[in-house]
């Protein structure tokens, strides 16, 4: 009797091992909900929603939700909160209601990452980023570079008259000839904190005050939007002004405005536009998956012949735009040193040296 249960056991074991040799793994299916790039492991489930907070243009963010639900499969919720992004992120820190922040200079996503708000993401691209354009523990990677550079109205002013360097523009043959975004302008906020940087970095902060001041003096207005900056500027109500790389190339090759850019003496501000997945968040598979989308070769091309602006990956570049292949000299800029000094710099700025009498034009 022992002998024959022994028999019906070795061949049950064998049946077993039989039918775990001839089952084959099941097919992966084209845009089932799986991620389609290399995070964490190729058959994570994706949930079926992803909610972004941005600044990012309506136009852009919506052309980024269609190629991502085109890839993944994923719907696609955004919310443009332009000023208030960090803000309504913070306040939710306890409670995200989103899953990814887009938009924002580098400085910002040092400060929050520190913070705690963002979770770490492992994408197939990290290594071939410079180390600038992202967080060394994978917290935030930049997908845009972002050059903010002075320009001219070329009917106002010649290139002899044009302001060479940022330190110019403090000189008194310049008053009433400036115009500017606010200070709620992330790439505004992110160049008077890399002006100021300057003279910190020298042990010279009261010098930086004194040359904002020299500034604000000769600064005509502060608008509320991009548009009428350059409305401003483009109906000669002032020759100069400041602003990122890819709206004054739209303001010259789009709207024909007779405006030429400077590549200052000392350099031009280059922030980097980050993107980060919340902790926490409610859509956390879909949260990683579209960070490893959207800071992709293949995605900033499209978004840099689509909309103009700067990647950070060289492969993206080789696909881009020829003005985006050119050169031009950075500032030398500490943005971890920024991060951690840009809120009193910037109330000291708002509350001390922005002359109030200079209403804000919407």
């Amino acid at each position: 009797m022992k002998k024959i249960i022994v028999v019906l056991l070795v061949l049950m074991l064998s049946l077993n091992l039989a039918a775990c040799t001839n089952k084959t793994a099941p097919d992966k299916a084209e845009n089932d909900g799986q991620s389609t790039g290399n995070v964490d492991n190729e058959n994570t489930k994706l949930e079926d929603k992803l909610v972004i907070y941005s600044t990012h243009a309506d136009e852009l963010l919506q052309f980024v939700a269609d190629e991502f639900k085109k890839q993944t499969g994923v719907e696609v919720e955004y919310i443009n909160l332009k000023g208030e992004l960090a803000d309504r992120v913070r306040a939710e820190k306890e409670n995200p209601q989103a899953d990814i922040m887009f938009g924002g200079a580098s400085s910002l996503f040092m400060e929050m990452a520190e913070e705690g708000i963002f979770d770490l993401v492992e994408t197939s691209w990290a290594n071939d980023l410079n180390p600038m354009f992202k967080d060394a523990n994978g917290r935030w990677y930049g997908t845009i570079q972002t050059p903010v550079m002075m320009f001219y109205n070329t009917e106002m002013l010649t290139e002899e008259e044009a302001p060479k360097d940022w330190t110019d523009l403090a000189d008194s043959k310049y008053k009433d000839l400036i115009v500017s975004r606010d200070t709620v302008s992330s790439s505004i906020r992110s160049t008077l904190m890399s002006l100021v940087y300057q003279y910190e970095k020298d042990g010279k902060i009261d010098e930086a005050w004194n040359y904002l001041k020299a500034l604000d003096s000769n600064m005509k207005s502060y608008y509320s939007s991009q548009t009428l900056q350059f409305q401003a500027v483009g109906r000669k109500e002032a020759a100069i002004s400041f602003a990122v790389q890819s709206a004054i190339i739209d303001g010259i090759e789009k709207n024909n405005m007779p405006l030429k850019i400077i590549d200052a003496k000392n350099g031009s501000p280059v922030i980097t536009d980050g993107v980060a997945a919340i902790k926490n968040a409610p859509h956390p598979n879909a949260a990683k998956e579209f960070v490893e989308f959207v800071g992709s070769a293949d995605v900033q091309a499209k978004i840099a012949n689509e909309f103009n602006r700067i990647p950070t990956l060289k492969a993206a570049i080789e696909k881009s735009p020829e003005w985006m292949k050119e050169e031009y000299k950075a500032m030398d800029v500490d943005w971890s040193v920024i991060s951690k000094n840009q809120d009193a710099w910037l109330q000291k700025f708002d509350t001390e040296i922005r002359d109030s009498s200079k209403d804000i034009k919407e």
